[in-house]
């Protein structure tokens, strides 16, 4: 069979670009769509072929039709797990499927419910810490929110403030010292040498026995919680079995990683989008008022919260934390009229996908009606800021509720404000906002 390929950059030219590229891949894979075309390739000597696409029938095609011959990629079974454990996030496969299955009912809309008030303590405590003089930086009051609700979901008051603490600056660490990893894999003998591999192995092994302190303590308790952690504990397997800790440990640092830094980024984008569009903020203001005066619960704040929700969803649409997502096909396969052969590693931007003006109308304007009920059908298509598919992100529902909720508690007690128009990025594992400042004045309200 012949392979064919879609149309190739060449791999000089990335490699000229080498140390610009592992700073900030986004300006290039720009350049290159716009030069090459929606979908192109490179062939790496180390790596085989990379295909990058930006379009919506590719992306569909592996994340959703053909998914089966997709598999999660080296980049996050082998080296992600390494840190983080092999959870949902790291898994593939028939263990995958198998996880997937006993995990999915705990993150049931249902479910979900029983955790909003819960979660909306956690918010209305963090929001409460802001300070309201000057401008402050965002990124870190919305990271501190964002680990909260998911410490106090999962073990809610099942663990002292300083473990949780000690956790949070684990996972921070181990979080930079894998993307260093991933872009410059050329230096991986060099962490080995200076010690940096074994500092943070060292790091994982904490990580793990703070959460199986947590696990023991629990299974001790005769109390019930009402949190995830008892979901988890109580979920059962076809034969009747539940997790070892060993497995309960993976899943739970894999719902700390791809859920706290996920929404704060997203929550950071949202405000910062707000505060520069009077417009929308002035909207939003005006439902949170409407839905403060019905005096209802946290719940059916909810689903009155409509645009405040596409507010949020188009802030996804221009910055999606999981930006890029790739797999590897198992089997030679084909995509339209390309055939690629077995191990080509398949990446599809995200954040340019939703960029694409073949499928969005002035794709970098701020827009929330977009996501009004009578334009949904149309655009939904196109749509992924939680991954397509059978994959498609377990913690949805979790992070819309936990952000409309946030977006609430924030703009009914403040005025935000900013000083500038520029978003800039950093595009990580995810894609965090860099060195945003917004200004917190405390609302009067007469009532």
């Amino acid at each position: 069979m012949k392979y064919k390929y879609p149309n190739k950059v060449s791999f000089y030219k990335f490699l000229l670009g080498v140390s610009a590229i592992a700073k900030n891949p986004i300006p290039f894979h720009n350049k290159w769509f716009n030069e090459v075309g929606d979908t192109f390739a490179i062939k790496s000597p180390f790596y085989g072929h990379i295909v990058l696409t930006r379009d919506v029938v590719v992306a569909r095609h592996m994340l959703q039709k053909h998914h089966k011959v997709y598999h999660k990629s080296k980049i996050q079974t082998t080296y992600l797990s390494k840190y983080v454990g092999y959870g949902l996030l790291t898994s593939s496969g028939d263990y995958w499927l198998k996880q997937r299955r006993l995990i999915q009912p705990a993150f049931h809309k249902e479910k979900i419910q029983n955790l909003v008030s819960i979660i909306n303590n956690a918010i209305k405590n963090q929001v409460n810490t802001i300070n309201s003089e000057g401008f402050v930086d965002l990124y870190p009051i919305m990271n501190e929110l964002a680990f909260e609700v998911v410490a106090k979901s999962l073990f809610n008051f099942s663990a002292e403030k300083h473990t949780l603490k000690r956790l949070q600056f684990i996972i921070e660490k181990l979080q930079l010292f894998i993307v260093k990893e991933l872009r410059l894999p050329y230096k991986k003998l060099w962490y080995k040498l200076n010690g940096d591999i074994s500092y943070h192995m060292k790091l994982v092994k904490e990580s793990q026995d703070i959460i199986n302190a947590i696990i023991e303590k629990r299974k001790q308790s005769t109390e019930a919680h009402d949190d995830l952690l008892d979901m988890l504990l109580h979920a059962k397997y076809e034969d009747g079995t539940t997790m070892t800790n060993k497995q309960l440990i993976d899943e739970i640092l894999i719902l700390f990683v791809a859920g706290h830094e996920t929404t704060a980024n997203a929550l950071t984008f949202t405000l910062k989008l707000l505060a520069q569009n009077k417009e929308a903020l002035l909207k939003v203001e005006n439902e949170v008022d409407k839905v403060r005066l019905l005096n209802v619960s946290p719940l059916e704040q909810i689903t009155q919260l409509n645009y405040t929700k596409c507010c949020i969803e188009e802030s996804l649409r221009l910055y999606p934390p999981a930006w890029i997502t790739d797999r590897v096909n198992i089997e030679d396969d084909q995509i339209e009229d390309y055939f690629l052969k077995k191990g080509t590693i398949l990446g599809a931007s995200i954040y340019e996908l939703h960029r694409n003006k073949k499928y969005w109308k002035h794709p970098e304007v701020f827009n929330p009606e977009r996501f009004f009920e009578a334009h949904r059908k149309k655009i939904m298509p196109y749509y992924m800021p939680f991954g397509a598919g059978p994959r498609l992100c377990i913690g949805n529902n979790f992070a819309m509720y936990e952000m409309i909720l946030a977006v609430n508690t924030i703009i009914k007690k403040f005025d935000i404000s900013t000083d500038n128009n520029t978003i800039k990025i950093n595009p990580l594992i995810t894609l965090k906002p860099v060195d945003v400042k917004l200004k917190f004045s405390l609302k009067h309200h007469d009532n």
